[in-house]
């Protein structure tokens, strides 16, 4: 369709849409934007859309743009498309949608209609190219071949009928014959040379018709191309063959002779059939020709391997455009002639683009959009402006000045017939402007004569406009009495004005002001009238172009005028119809002519009095020139002819002005041309002698006063050929791309084509055959990759049908260099037999080749197996090796070399000698089972055939060779399996390889033995049952006994998630030799509530036996393991929220999800969890109602099951709806003055919401006068009321505002100004939170007059100012930094000589919380129990405690701990293992002080020593032990280690030092009858025990030996029998028994308590982690003899029961005590009992008294002395159950100096300055500070530090008091501190058990002391079950020491030292009794040192002997062994 024609009504009505929808956006003054851009199609729809009802369509439309187009789908007629239901709709993402619909559906007006797709944006439209959609409804057809008649000889082109209806849709795809023999369309080059041949389109051809193919039929297989769907013909066609009688000329068929024009289109690259149907006898000669464009020359068609004749049929494959043009086939015979015309159009698709594609133009200036268009053929070319045709049908668009409604969417369109095309541009306009307005104008006016006018124009614009004036059409200049101005304002308005000096009637008329600019026009006019007669100004001549419309207004003044007429000739007008006048005095005459209209009209005016006026107006009509057309003629003009053209000028006026252009310029610069003037209007053009030059077009130009005109023609030459670029000879290397040029000019342009000659000789040539190696461009000849076959000779043509055309025969010549076809290849011969190795090599003669062998010469001569041939071809030469006998060293590479002149090059024969393996050898057995054996071998040599196979024989032993087995394995293997054997047999096997030419001999032969097998048997009687969550039991019986084959050593119980596909995972189970007892095993760490399958194996040695029956069992129900999904709140009004989630997933349930919890809470009150609430709910959502208004709210979800709750989901929050708030809290009305009041308020307490302002009520109280209401900001609290009476009270009233509207009205306040102004503050008592180091700011607004004196106080103290606080003029106080100090009240007081007056505020300092108290509360093997309490008096806010704790040596952990956990478990810990444990708190300001340490301990003991009879077994050469008779004290066994020795004997011999727990262990090798010496160390986790028992081995007999010579002991029974058997000396003895028994008494009441176990030694060992041996005390390294591995846990070792002296005695070995002891000395009536040790507390712990019961120096010799300086007990039976009763008695200090007078204790209080020991887990030194020592925790904050009691360079430093009492608790400075407990080691020494170790430590902040301990004078006691905390709670250690730690210092501030040895325990047995401990007062304080002198003391290293006691200085923590025969 004609879219010019067509679309202009809906294009404007979607221009207008789219200008509609842009809205004022369009019109922004705003620069344009990068970012935005109009609408450019991304995808657009195709031009043809044919589908099938019964499949539907989708036509997709996408545009891009900014902002995102709109899509919009129109008709052709511009109206929008709808959804027509079941047959259009239009998608969301824009698709014109075609479902598939019934046949009865079809509608015309939907399924075949041209749509477009449009898009817009508020840039601009654009409309895609014409969319025809064509729906095809499936119906019925059938399609026939047709009977074709042919006389014989001819070719027949049978055709297939197609209904015309699906003629568009269905095409032939093949013939189909008779014999069913199929005949497909095929563009092979072989299918023309046949009989046979289906056009492209469609037809059957068949050549040289006979007799016989009369008997043949035809039909055709058809597809039709939408449906699919293939059919054949529902008729056969046959060949109807007629015989000639006589000669027949060519006929064509059915049509005559007329003559034939037939129209063909085809597309690009496709194949198209000129048909040529004629047919004739003789049979005729065919002819093609075409001709040339343009002209009526032709020139025969070129046929090659694209274009083909076949017949007379013309075949042209892969068509061209250039192929485009008409056709003419001739056919001839003897008879006559014929001919038929084609016309053939080659259509390439449309195509356009334009370009720039986005321009942006300044105002004014030029724009040019360029439209590059491709494809043929091209009709029309279209341009829109958004979507609106604008009538250019050029390629270039040009707009001279761009103006605003330019900007848009420009759209260039082509088109032919089939299709269209088109591209988009978008025009953008540059920088900003506006067109002029008329913002102001005057008015219609009517006045009298006499005063002046005044009129006023305002217009404004972007330039700023240029304003003036006209009157009637007349410009107005300045006069006497016409003065026109302007002037600009500030915002850019121009301002003109016409002034009027005393109006006169005559200047009555239609006044005008014009704005203007470059970027417009803007007028406004109105008339002036003034009273007075008709006047009529004179009016100028009028000049008018002839066929113009003539408008001319009479120029009338006064008023007022009854009427105005135009009169021509005094006949009143009109007096025709092209004539028209108007009342207002406007006349019209249209078509102006000269005769009829050119005269002198007169205008008349009259008023209602008759008086009337005259005017003339002269009316002269031009007329412009008129050319008669010309031209040079129809045919195209040769060169050198001669031409001539005339302008003449028919019409127009005089004098007329004539010029010749040529191409747009003068013929001046042009040789040539003469031009004649041939009178007024003629002038002629002559070209004397035509040239190429001279072609182009002509314009003559004819100028007159009326306008200019031109008239132009073109002149075409025909030029004949002429070389640009002629050929000449060439000469290429071979393989090269050789290239030759052959460019020739002309008109038309020639036609550049190649031949190559027939033969080797110029002379007949023929086209080049088209293939991928040669090809013409442009005349260009390449051919690539040359080769010798292209030598030869080649003609260049260039025709163009003037003269014969030029032609240029060159020479193209290749130099070939010898080149080898086949380069590399195999040869293969067997061994032995002869063989010929040929190479052939092409190129230039003479070639010369050689052979190589291995890359060396062979040569013939050295071997006469070889012999060389040579043969000449005629391609090049021949060479052949002979072998007369090959052998295995010929299995070589031969390389053939040929050299010429031209290079040379080679070829290589892999020769390969072929033979029969060689024999497997390496034969191994890799594996071997009951019935199979897997073998390896070693590949042999293969004979250089690949190994086919390999064959393994084998037979039993006893069997021969002859009876054999066989199996088979591939050649490329060389490990087989050999099966199906018999177990437990003896089998011989070995193996042949196997190739093509034969098998190899046999390798040697292996013998096996196959195994036993496994287990064929399944475990019986399984049961599964659930223990818990994540446990099952599973129990079974064995299988069978006759079923195990073999010995069972063992089950695999497998497991897996049942239902799954999941691997079963096994466990193995030792076999249980019992017989009957089922065995079992806990599946642990499983699943929650899950089902679960089990089977079992049993295995043997061999391997497992069947699994069993799957048997299934769910673990128990447990909580949810994760949260409920998708949580989401949703904010419903002011006080409710929804929440909803999503259930977890089943998998995670871990049982039945009974209920879901909602936790919720305001945000900033979400750590507190008592203020957080609950709700439950069933369902996946839920509503929380009662919420605070306008409160952020964070919410959790979390499932519930009957396991119990599940994981909490991540917090969510939602904010609740702002609502009204609440009144001001208070308001205040200050009188400021005799007319002001100032009214300040205090903000709601409830905003519920963001309050936005505040309002100001005011009304003076009484009258009836109206409330006053001010607004004010949101930030301010105070307005000022001003203009108010005096003496007159007002009231006063506040209301706050938020988003949702005005609040409730505060209370009312009545104030009355006044001239008396008392001091007030306008401020309120107020709370201020002031964050921790920043500043605050108090206000203080007061008023008064006079200015009253603020003052401030700071908790009741007068203010002064210092650098940090000062008060700021307005009276507010500032403080910088705030502290926690600075929390408190702070008063301002305001006083004039009126009045006073004061307000307090509240300061709290947020701050990080203090540190918190930590407390033990319980402990068990592997977990602790804290209480968590925040610091006593701390304000600071608490949101939870994070819990700090470490293992001795390990690294720290952390837990959170909620705010209101009372106790947190610590768990998963080491059994008896010391932990160090501390809490911080924190809150939303950070992390605040640590808490003191926590030194504790879990339960659990070392090992404890058995019974000798139940753990040695004596035999006469070796001990068995039984380790299961040792008891683990809690803690499991981890391993033993054995030692044993002769007891005369001094080394010890380590038999073993991993001995697991559970196992017998036989030492051996032991001599008969010799007496040993055996020591055990057991280990478990808490530490370990050493024991050593003497043994004696039996005889070789078995019997016993004598004991040692000790003197026996003597039994009760035994005395009684010697005594009763000697009663004659009974009287003698009896005193001297009592003597004895008292003396017994008084030795064992000295002992304190005796050994009453001899039989048990124990060694204790008490030592730092990872102490060493000192290796300055040789003596006790060599004592100890086993060391512990550095930095083991050694926990305490219990047993020991032996005193200190009792000690020294037997082990001469020194002994240090880390920890503190009770002086007895203290208070001799005090006694401690403990049942159970308490918890260690933490405090500034000091040293305790000194000069107690250790021995601080030990002198050779002193073995039997007491201890000096000693404290002991005696204690009767009774005394022990009293402990009251005890009687206490000292020692004095041995005569050394070492161990003089120490300070001590003043009663319970140390005196000030007294040194401690301080532990510094950094390992430096801490400095004492006024008696509390600080420790920088791992937060940075501080701690209080534990102290370990003082250790003392003696060995003797156990008394027996330390067996009980390890710490010790003294009061200082009103608090309770106390003595740290050293670390307890896993050490020799460590004497007391563990539960007995530590003493009490309760007390001081927490309130739990067992015992206090007064002064002398005083005793208060307390017992265990009256304390609050029970003590039973395991002791805690100290932090752990360094590992490495330098012995020579002697500071007691060092913590390697002081922690360095444990505390030396005092052996004690173990029967029932009391704790003892006093503390004395130390008789000689004045030796105390201060803690400075002390602390310079020991940095100098300089302390004294009396302070030798406090130091720990150098020794190895070892004790000696106390050993006793067991």
């Amino acid at each position: 369709m004609n879219m010019p024609n067509e679309r202009p009504k809906w294009l404007m009505l979607y221009a207008a849409v789219a200008l509609i929808a842009c809205g004022s956006q369009c019109f922004a003054a705003n620069p344009p934007d990068a970012d935005q851009k109009g609408p450019v199609f991304l995808k657009e729809p195709t031009n043809r859309i044919d589908f099938s009802n019964s499949t539907g369509a989708e036509i997709e439309c996408k545009a891009s743009g900014n902002p995102m187009p709109e899509i919009i789908w129109i008709r052709s007629d511009g109206t929008a498309v709808g959804d027509v239901p079941g047959l259009r709709q239009i998608s969301s993402d824009g698709k014109l949608v075609f479902p598939p619909f019934r046949a009865e559906d079809y509608r015309q007006e939907v399924h075949a209609q041209v749509y477009a797709c449009l898009a817009r944006n508020q840039f601009g439209s654009i409309i895609s190219r014409d969319v025809h959609v064509r729906a095809v409804v499936s119906q019925f057809y059938i399609t026939e071949a047709e009977n074709e008649y042919v006389i014989k000889g001819n070719a027949a082109v049978v055709k297939c009928k197609i209904p015309s209806f699906v003629a568009d849709f269905v095409q032939v795809e093949a013939w189909v014959d008779e014999e069913g023999i199929e005949l497909w369309r095929n563009n092979a080059t072989s299918a023309y040379d046949g009989k046979y041949l289906v056009l492209p389109s469609g037809e059957l051809h068949i050549r040289e018709v006979g007799p016989e193919d009369g008997y043949k039929s035809y039909q055709c297989r058809t597809k039709h191309r939408l449906t699919g769907e293939t059919r054949l013909s529902a008729t056969k066609g046959r060949l109807v063959i007629t015989e000639p009688v006589g000669s027949v000329s060519p006929q064509l068929n059915g049509n005559g002779n007329q003559e034939h024009i037939t129209l063909t289109r085809v597309p690009k690259m496709g194949s198209v059939t000129l048909m040529c149907p004629a047919q004739a006898y003789p049979v005729p000669f065919f002819r093609w020709y075409k001709f040339i464009e343009g002209t009526t020359r032709k020139q025969a068609v070129v046929l090659n391997d694209r274009v083909k004749q076949v017949s007379g049929t013309l075949i042209i494959k892969d068509a061209v455009v250039e192929d485009s043009g008409k056709y003419l086939c001739v056919v001839n015979n003897s008879v006559g002639g014929e001919s038929v015309e084609t016309v053939l159009t080659v259509t390439a698709p449309l195509s356009a683009k334009i370009d720039p594609p986005t321009q942006t133009v300044d105002f004014g200036r030029p724009a040019v959009f360029t439209c590059q268009y491709t494809g043929n053929p091209i009709k029309t070319v279209s341009w829109m402006k958004d979507g609106k045709v604008i009538g250019h049908s050029e390629p270039v668009l040009r707009i001279e000045s761009v103006k605003k409604e330019d900007k848009g969417m420009y759209q260039c369109f082509v088109r032919n017939d089939q299709e269209s095309a088109e591209a988009s541009a978008e025009l953008k306009l540059g920088g900003r402007f506006d067109p002029p307005v008329i913002r102001q104008a005057f008015q219609e006016e009517t006045m009298e004569p006499g005063p002046s006018v005044f009129l006023k124009c305002v217009a404004g614009g972007n330039p700023t406009p240029e304003i003036s004036w006209e009157l009637d059409g007349k410009k107005i200049a300045n006069n006497d009495r016409y003065q026109v101005g302007q002037y600009v304002t500030v915002n850019g308005d121009v301002v003109s004005y016409l002034n009027i000096t005393s109006v006169h009637a005559n200047d009555g008329g239609l006044y005008k002001c014009i704005a203007k600019s470059k970027v417009g026009v803007a007028e406004h006019s109105a008339k002036l009238n003034v009273y007075g007669l008709p006047y009529i100004r004179q009016m100028e001549k009028k000049a008018i172009v002839a066929g113009e419309t003539l408008i001319v207004t009479c120029p009338v003044a006064g008023y007022p005028i009854d009427s105005i007429v135009w009169e021509r000739d005094n006949r009143a007008l009109p007096i025709n119809r092209k004539q028209k006048v108007f009342p207002n005095g406007t006349l019209i005459i249209e078509n102006v002519e000269r005769n009829s209209d050119q005269a002198t009209y007169t205008c008349v005016a009259k008023n209602q009095e008759g008086y009337s006026a005259r005017g003339s107006l002269e009316v002269q009509v031009m007329v412009p020139p008129k050319i008669t057309p010309f031209t040079f003629g129809d045919e195209p003009t040769n060169v050198e002819d001669s031409v001539s053209v005339t302008c003449l000028i028919s019409s127009g006026d005089l004098p007329i002005d004539i010029e010749w252009l040529f191409n747009d310029y003068g013929i001046s610069s042009f040789s040539g041309m003469t031009v004649y003037r041939g009178g007024k209007r003629t002038s002629m053009l002559t070209i004397d002698n035509v040239h190429a030059r001279h072609a182009g077009k002509y314009s003559c130009r004819a100028r007159n006063h009326a306008s200019a005109v031109n008239y132009t023609t073109e002149l075409i030459v025909n030029v004949p050929p002429r070389w640009i670029l002629e050929p000449t000879d060439k000469a290429f290397a071979q393989g090269s791309d050789a290239k030759v040029e052959c460019k020739a000019d002309g008109f038309p342009k020639p036609q550049v084509t190649w031949k190559k000659a027939v033969g080797d000789t110029p002379g007949e040539y023929k086209d080049l055959k088209k293939s991928d190696n040669i090809r013409v461009e442009e005349g260009t000849l390449h051919v690539d990759n040359i080769q010798k076959t292209n030598e030869g000779y080649y003609l260049c043509e260039a025709i163009n049908g003037i003269g014969s055309g030029l032609s240029a025969v060159i020479m193209i010549s290749v130099q070939a260099p010898p080149e080898f076809t086949e380069k590399l290849r195999n040869q293969t011969a067997r061994r032995g037999e002869p063989a010929v190795l040929q190479c052939e090599a092409k190129g230039e003669k003479p070639i010369g080749i050689l052979w190589n062998m291995n890359n060396m010469r062979l040569d013939p001569k050295n071997d006469n197996r070889y012999t060389i041939r040579e043969e000449i071809l005629s391609t090049g030469v021949m060479s052949s090796l002979s072998i007369k006998r090959t052998e295995r060293s010929d299995s070589a590479l031969f390389t053939c070399v040929a050299t010429n002149a031209f290079g040379s090059d080679d070829a290589s024969i892999n020769m390969i000698v072929q033979e029969v393996p060689e024999m497997p050898y390496a034969l191994k057995v890799l594996d071997k089972s009951g019935r199979s054996v897997q073998l390896s071998w070693a590949q042999p040599y293969d004979g250089n055939s690949p190994l086919d196979r390999y064959i393994i024989e084998f037979k039993r032993s006893r069997a021969s060779w002859s009876e054999i087995d066989r199996v088979i394995v591939p050649g490329h293997t060389t490990e087989a399996q050999v099966q199906k054997l018999s177990p437990a047999t003896t089998y011989n096997i070995r193996i042949v390889a196997e190739n093509a030419i034969g098998t190899s001999q046999s390798s040697e032969a292996v013998t096996i033995i196959t195994a036993e097998e496994a287990p064929s048997g399944k475990p019986q009687n399984i049961k599964v049952e659930p223990v818990n969550q994540t446990t099952m039991r599973v129990t079974w019986k064995p299988p069978p006994r006759t079923e195990w084959n073999g010995e069972i050593l063992g089950y695999y119980v497998g497991y897996k998630l049942s239902n799954t596909n999941s691997s079963y995972v096994f466990e193995t189970i030792n076999f249980i030799t019992e017989e009957g007892k089922e065995h079992n095993l806990e599946l642990q760490n499983l699943r929650v509530y899950t089902q679960y399958s089990v089977v079992i194996q049993a295995f043997n040695k061999i391997g497992a036996g069947p699994l069993s029956e799957e048997e299934k069992q769910f673990t128990a129900e447990g909580t949810p393991s994760q949260p409920p999904s998708d949580t989401a709140c949703t904010t419903l009004t002011s006080q409710t929220i929804r929440v909803g989630w999503v259930s977890p997933p089943l998998e995670s349930a871990n049982g039945v999800i009974k209920t879901y919890k909602v936790v919720y809470a305001p945000s900033d009150e979400w750590y507190d969890e008592t203020k957080r609430h609950y709700k439950k709910t069933a369902s996946s959502d839920t509503v929380l109602h009662g919420l605070k208004k306008y409160t952020n709210y964070t919410m959790q979800v979390l499932a519930t099951t009957a396991g119990g709750d599940g994981v909490r989901s991540v917090p969510i929050h939602c904010q609740t709806e702002p609502d009204v708030p609440e009144a001001p809290t208070d308001v205040k009305a200050l009188v400021m003055g005799n007319a002001a009041i100032l009214v300040s308020w205090r903000p709601p307490a409830q905003p519920n919401g963001i309050i936005t302002q505040y309002t100001v009520y005011s009304k003076a109280e009484g009258a009836e006068t109206e409330t006053k209401t001010q607004k004010v900001p949101h930030y301010q609290m105070s307005f000022e009321a001003t203009e108010l009476e005096k003496n007159k009270p007002y009231e006063f009233w506040v209301t706050a505002s938020t988003t949702i509207g005005e609040g409730q009205q505060s209370k009312s306040i009545v104030a009355m100004p006044s001239d008396q102004v008392p001091a007030k503050i306008a401020s309120f008592d107020d709370t201020f939170t002031a964050t921790f180091k920043e500043d605050a700011k108090m206000p203080c607004l007061a008023v008064g007059a006079p200015q009253p004196e603020i003052t401030w106080k700071i908790k009741g103290v007068e203010f002064s100012a210092n650098d940090r606080m000062r008060v700021l003029p307005d009276g507010s106080l500032l403080i910088k930094s705030v502290n926690r100090q600075d929390a408190g009240d702070y008063s301002c007081h305001a006083e004039n000589s009126i009045a006073k007056d004061s307000i307090t505020h509240k300061l709290i300092v947020l701050a990080p919380p203090q540190s918190p108290h930590v407390t033990l509360s319980a402990t068990t093997t592997d977990a602790l129990t804290v209480k968590l309490k925040p610091h006593e008096g701390d304000t600071a806010p608490l949101h939870g405690y994070t819990l700090h704790y470490k293992p001795e040596f390990g690294e720290w952990e952390t837990s959170e701990v909620s705010v209101d956990s009372q106790k947190h478990n610590i768990e998963s810990l080491l059994c008896g293992s010391r932990y160090q444990v501390y809490a911080t708190g924190f809150n939303n300001i950070g992390a605040g002080e640590a808490s003191d340490i926590l030194n504790t301990r879990t339960k659990g003991q070392k090992p404890k020593l058995p019974e000798k009879p139940r753990f040695i077994e004596v035999s006469s050469n070796s001990v068995s032990l039984h380790f299961k008779a040792w008891k683990d004290g809690g803690c499991p066994m981890s391993h033993f280690v054995v030692e044993s020795k002769k007891r005369d004997q001094i080394e010890w011999n380590q038999i073993s030092n991993n001995v697991k727990p559970d196992n017998n262990y036989v030492v051996l090798d032991l001599e008969p009858a010799t007496w040993y010496n055996l020591r055990i160390t057991a280990h478990n986790s808490a530490g370990f025990t050493v024991a050593e028992y003497d043994f004696a081995t039996l005889t070789v007999t078995g019997g016993t030996i004598a004991p040692s010579r000790d003197l026996p002991e003597l039994s009760a029974e035994d005395t009684i029998r010697i005594i009763l058997s000697n009663l004659n000396l009974v009287v003698p003895v009896v005193a001297a028994l009592l003597v004895i028994i008292i003396a017994i008494i008084v030795i064992c009441i000295l002992r304190s308590k005796g050994n009453h176990h001899k039989d048990d030694v124990v060694y204790n060992q008490t030592m730092g982690p990872g102490a060493t041996l000192d290796k300055r005390r040789p003596d006790l390294r060599d004592e100890l003899g086993y060391i512990a591995p550095p930095n083991r846990k050694l926990p305490p070792v219990p047993g020991s029961n032996y005193n200190t002296c009792d000690r020294i005695k037997r082990g001469r070995g020194g002994l240090r005590s880390n920890h503190s002891t009770w002086d007895p000395r203290r208070n001799p009536n005090l006694y401690e009992e403990l049942k159970a040790p308490p918890v260690p507390m933490h405090g500034n712990h000091y040293g305790h008294a000194h000069g107690n019961a250790e021995c601080h120096y030990r002198h050779p010799g002193m073995e039997d002395e007491i201890c000096p300086y000693a404290t002991f007990h005696l204690l009767g039976f009774r005394e022990e159950m009293d402990p009251t009763k005890a009687m206490n008695f000292q020692t004095f200090p041995h005569q050394n100096g070492h161990a003089g007078p120490v300070p001590g204790h003043a009663g319970t209080m140390l005196p000030p300055g007294h040194p401690g020991h301080v532990h510094s887990r950094s390992g430096s030194q801490s400095m004492p500070r006024a008696n509390r020592y600080q420790r920088k925790n791992s937060q940075g904050g501080q701690s209080s530090i534990y102290t370990p009691a003082p250790e003392y360079d003696d060995p003797a430093n156990c008394a027996e008091e330390d067996q009980y009492r390890r710490y010790t608790r003294v009061n200082s400075q009103g608090g309770s501190l106390y003595s740290g407990p050293g670390p307890e080691y896993d050490d020799p020494a460590n004497c007391a058990p563990e539960e007995d170790q530590y003493g009490s430590q309760y007390g001081g902040p927490y309130g739990q002391p067992y015992d206090h301990y007064g002064s002398r004078g005083s005793m208060g006691r307390r017992s265990i079950g009256s304390a609050r905390n029970p003590g039973n709670g395991s002791p805690e250690p100290p932090p752990p020491p360094p590992r490495n730690h330098d012995m020579s210092n002697s500071s007691f501030n060092d913590s390697k030292e002081s922690n360095e040895i444990s505390e030396a325990e005092c052996d004690r047995d173990h029967g029932p009794r009391g704790n003892y401990g006093a503390v004395k007062r130390s008789p000689q304080p004045k030796d105390q040192r201060t803690t400075e002198e002390m602390r310079k003391l020991i940095e100098r290293n300089e302390t004294g002997p009396k302070q030798l006691q406090l130091q720990q200085t150098n020794g190895a923590g070892f004790t000696a062994y106390d050993t006793m025969a067991v």
